[in-house]
């Protein structure tokens, strides 16, 4: 297995998270802020997210977490402010509605800085970032709960590390520029996907055509490794890609280390990294995106596992 791969969990219900990290997650690479919303039928208040946060931190032991900024609009809708739109996908959501929102966003953002006191697991992701002035307006407001609340507590809290989201294909093209401002880059393939197909995965007329496996799409997300590793910018992936077979394998055969799923695949991908080696990955990864469909992928990297005695991770 190639060093230093690290596998991280994605949650976002409290239910589980301290027992599904014991079973060998290295922290919490994606928590989705989301839930504890939609299970409120008003906004939780300061004090309501707070108690959460610090949950999930406490849940993590001293390993990392990732806490993304409420991601909502497109499929994830919040009952009690309805949102319609003509193509949600491509509208008001993520960090977009956050913006808009300051008087809400101040109480997520100070909720996080509070939660997390003096310690340092906190890292804070923010989603559906298509411009850097996206990034800029958030960290003034990042500063601004930051200052009030050292002010306020009259101690000093500490800064936590601020990624992006890389879902928007537009970003792709400004990581120079995304590195000057931010820790870390945690890619969403699942939208990344989404955008660079123009296929909407919900659609059924078109969700044949949704495809992580398309060489375009594995060539973007070696283009991402590749820069941000040129811009010492951490990056890791957090999509469904991660947490398949064949994703992680292409995943980790680019140059990703970091790979964050759901606790189901946890188990799965760790058996199959220890079981094969980064020469015999990036030999694979060269014939991989030499290809001209996602089938012809497929049928390679199953042809992979075969060889390798691993036919039984194939999914279904």
């Amino acid at each position: 297995m190639a060093k230093g791969i690290q596998l991280y969990l994605n949650a976002g219900l409290l239910s589980g998270i301290a027992s599904e990290i014991a079973e060998g997650a290295d922290g919490i690479g994606l928590y989705r802020t989301e839930i504890p919303f939609m299970l409120h039928q008003r906004f939780p208040s300061e004090s309501e997210q707070i108690d959460v946060y610090k949950q999930v931190l406490s849940a993590a032991g001293e390993r990392p977490v990732v806490m993304r900024t409420l991601d909502v609009g497109g499929d994830k809708p919040l009952p009690y402010f309805p949102i319609k739109e003509d193509n949600p996908f491509l509208g008001w959501r993520g960090i977009r509605l956050s913006l808009d929102h300051p008087e809400l966003f101040l109480v997520q953002l100070r909720a996080m800085l509070q939660a997390a006191g003096k310690g340092n697991q906190l890292q804070i992701l923010l989603p559906m970032v298509s411009n850097l002035d996206e990034i800029d307006q958030t960290l003034t407001y990042l500063e601004q709960a930051f200052t009030e609340l050292n002010q306020e507590l009259n101690t000093i809290l500490v800064r936590p590390k601020v990624g992006v989201m890389l879902e928007v294909p537009a970003l792709l093209y400004q990581l120079h520029d995304v590195a000057k401002r931010v820790d870390f880059v945690s890619v969403g393939s699942n939208d990344l996907t989404q955008y660079l197909l123009a296929v909407d995965r919900n659609n059924p007329s078109v969700s044949s055509l949704f495809d992580s496996y398309h060489p375009g799409i594995l060539r973007a997300l070696k283009m991402a490794v590749d820069e941000c590793k040129q811009y010492d910018l951490d990056v890791s992936v957090c999509g469904e890609l991660a947490g398949e077979p064949y994703g992680a394998l292409l995943l980790v055969a680019m140059g990703y280390h970091k790979l964050s799923m759901n606790q189901a695949s946890l188990a799965r991908i760790n058996y199959l990294l220890r079981r094969v080696s980064q020469q015999e990955l990036s030999e694979l990864l060269s014939t991989v995106l030499c290809q001209s469909n996602g089938q012809q992928v497929r049928t390679l990297l199953g042809q992979f596992l075969q060889q390798h005695d691993l036919a039984d991770l194939i999914n279904p």
